[in-house]
């Protein structure tokens, strides 16, 4: 293996946006790692620990973002603070996560989080007006940006939230519904488990502020649909598919898919493919859904 080889296994890798095999992740690590041993590059040095949180790897992900960090490779803040706020290795530390953060610059990840901090008093002390001032100013500085790797998602429902606190229900169901058109698009290439977990609150929110529409829904409203037994029927291409979720002897929903079968929802839209594509790497491409 020279640069070169190396240098396109992580292209390529980086290009399947996240639909990769086993083997596919062994050959990403040792090309990154090879580069790594040749340049030092921290850019690969966190992108390396940035595959190991993706995968849960919580130590390497730490030992890779903190060697880049000693380059002051501002990506290695941001995902030292998610460890550390998180407690990923076991161990929350509030106090690492708000310094990490606030030495990753103005990233607006960084911000929303530091945000966050205020608004539960982490490490700081409690400030709502910090907190909403926050939100506020970086929902300006996002609003109109069509960038699906931006947090705008993120911000939107902290937005809504403050929207529903002041009584305005309807501003607040808005930026749910922007928050879940741009996270859609996001997953589409960046199948990374936190975005699911955003997707299931934008979700629930949403339909607790709003009524749901049996008559216009999409892929993700499944994660609605499916907290009880009921039939999708969906087109692709001009065929009908059809997914249901069924009620276990023990109780809990499991989901099947044509001749699959998933443990769960969650599990159904990380995994389920047609044409060899993750459905959620397609979903414009999924409609005339229907309760069946």
């Amino acid at each position: 293996m020279d640069i070169s080889q190396a240098n396109k296994i992580c292209r390529d890798f980086a290009n399947n946006c996240g639909n990769y095999t086993d083997e596919d992740l062994f050959m990403f690590t040792e090309a990154a790692m090879y580069i790594i041993t040749e340049t030092q590059d921290p850019r690969y040095i966190c992108y390396l620990g940035g595959v190991y949180y993706e995968n849960k790897k919580y130590d390497l992900a730490l030992k890779y973002y903190e060697m880049a960090a000693e380059y002051d490779h501002t990506p290695a803040f941001l995902g030292l603070g998610y460890i550390w706020y998180y407690g990923r290795t076991g161990k929350v530390d509030y106090r690492k996560a708000y310094e990490y953060y606030s030495r990753a610059g103005y990233d607006i990840n960084a911000w929303y989080k530091l945000a966050d901090m205020y608004k539960n008093g982490y490490y700081v002390k409690a400030d709502y007006h910090k907190y909403k001032e926050i939100i506020e100013d970086l929902y300006l500085e996002l609003e109109g940006s069509d960038r699906a790797d931006q947090p705008y998602p993120e911000v939107c429902t902290r937005l809504a939230g403050i929207r529903e606190e002041e009584g305005r229900t309807d501003e607040a169901v808005e930026l749910l519904r922007k928050a879940k058109s741009m996270l859609r698009s996001r997953i589409g290439f960046d199948p990374f488990f936190g975005n699911y977990s955003i997707m299931v609150g934008i979700i629930n929110d949403l339909y607790r502020l709003t009524e749901f529409d049996e008559q216009h829904f999409d892929l993700y409203d499944l994660y609605y649909l499916f907290k009880k037994p009921v039939k999708i029927k969906f087109t692709y291409n001009g065929e009908d598919c059809f997914v249901e979720s069924v009620q276990e002897p023990d109780g809990s929903l499991s989901v099947k898919y044509g001749e699959h079968w998933y443990r769960s929802v969650d599990a159904f839209l990380k995994n389920a493919k047609i044409d060899d594509k993750r459905l959620t790497m397609i979903p414009f491409k999924l409609s005339r859904f229907e309760v069946v």
